[in-house]
Parts: structure tokens; C-alpha cells; sequence
């Protein structure tokens, strides 16, 4: 029961619609019918701001943190795992949105925030590394999300904990299939992310 009532907490809390608010009140945009139409922070960044999409993403890194740390205080380390896998979840796939949401790279990141800091810092440390030299978020999005069931693997002695990381990081990876086609392709937008004059 303990299990279920986490995962309906965390489905629940990662279905809140931080992109999606943001946008509607900083833009007055509907942001799923501009720019590349992810309801996510990458996308709020190229169409309303950098400020508009440092709140996002923060709202989003939060959804992904509080039910980690819920789960890890009424069941522990599986608990939280599974808790923030639920949001990221309801992150992508969230009720309040028909089902239509983001790709999950950040909620994912507060769960792993939650649930292992340092595993986090590198990994946000590699992905800003690839933006800057790339200036792709999503390629550092598909290839941390590759990297972290690795890092999960050597890092966690719990099976359990081993495949949710690895269900994470593929489903992650999924989210992005449209963007690896582009990116094979070399039609994938860069970010402005690190230019000076926007």
C-alpha cells in the first residue's frame, strides 16, 4: 500500500505544469503550440526567456526532488526511486495536460538530486560541459541519460534500484527519439544558452 500510495504522489505531483504555467503568465504563450511544442524548459527558453526558463526548470527539478525525498523518508532508497520515477512520468505524460508534457530530463534530475547529490552534480556538470561544446541540450540529455544507469549500476547494490535507473535513463532516452532523427540529420536547434546578446 506503501508503494502504491508513493507512486500516486509522485505521478501526481510531477502532472503539475511548470512550463506550461510559466509560459502563460511570463509570455502569455501557450507554449505546446510554439517552438518545438515540449511542454518543457528548453522550450520556454526559446520562446519567452532565460528568466522564464530558469523558473521552469526549477519547478521542474523540484517535482522530481519532493517526492524522492518523501519516498525515502517512509520507505527509504527504493522509495525514493520510485516515488521520482512516478513523476518523472507525470512529468511526460501529465493529466493536467491531456497526457501531453515534457521529456522528463529535469524532473529526472531532481529525482536523482533526491535521491544521490553527487551522482547529480556530475551529471549536470557532463551535460553542461556538451551544451557548451555542442550548444545541443538535447544530445547531453540523451547521453547523461545513457551514462546514469551505468553510474547507478556501480554506485547501488539494490536490483530494484538498478532497473528503475535503467528504465529512466531509456525512457528518457525514447522522449527524444524525434531529436536524435534531427540530430542525425543536423537539423536539431541549438541553444541560445550561452550567447551573451540574448
Amino acid at each position: 500500500m506503501k508503494y502504491i500510495i508513493l507512486i500516486l504522489i509522485g505521478y501526481f505531483i510531477g502532472t503539475i505544469p511548470c512550463s506550461y504555467l510559466v509560459g502563460k503568465f511570463m509570455g502569455n504563450i501557450d507554449v505546446r503550440k510554439h517552438g518545438s511544442g515540449n511542454a518543457g524548459a528548453t522550450n520556454v527558453l526559446r520562446t519567452v526567456g532565460k528568466k522564464a526558463a530558469l523558473i521552469a526548470l526549477l519547478g521542474d527539478v523540484f517535482k522530481g526532488i519532493m517526492p524522492a525525498l518523501l519516498g525515502h523518508i517512509f520507505i527509504g532508497p527504493e522509495g525514493a526511486y520510485i516515488a521520482g520515477a512516478a513523476a518523472v512520468i507525470g512529468h511526460c505524460y501529465p493529466v493536467t495536460l491531456g497526457f501531453k508534457g515534457g521529456k522528463g530530463v529535469a524532473t529526472a534530475g531532481g529525482m536523482i538530486i533526491g535521491t544521490n547529490p553527487l551522482i547529480a552534480l556530475i551529471l549536470l556538470i557532463y551535460m553542461l560541459i556538451v551544451v557548451r561544446g555542442t550548444k545541443y541540450v538535447s544530445l547531453a540529455s540523451i547521453t547523461a541519460a545513457a551514462i546514469y544507469p551505468i553510474i547507478a549500476w556501480f554506485v547501488y547494490d539494490q536490483p530494484l534500484v538498478h532497473y528503475i535507473a535503467l528504465f529512466i535513463g531509456c525512457f528518457i532516452i525514447f522522449k527524444h527519439r524525434a531529436n536524435i532523427g534531427r540530430l542525425l540529420k543536423k537539423e536539431e536547434s541549438k541553444t541560445t544558452l550561452f550567447d551573451k546578446t540574448k
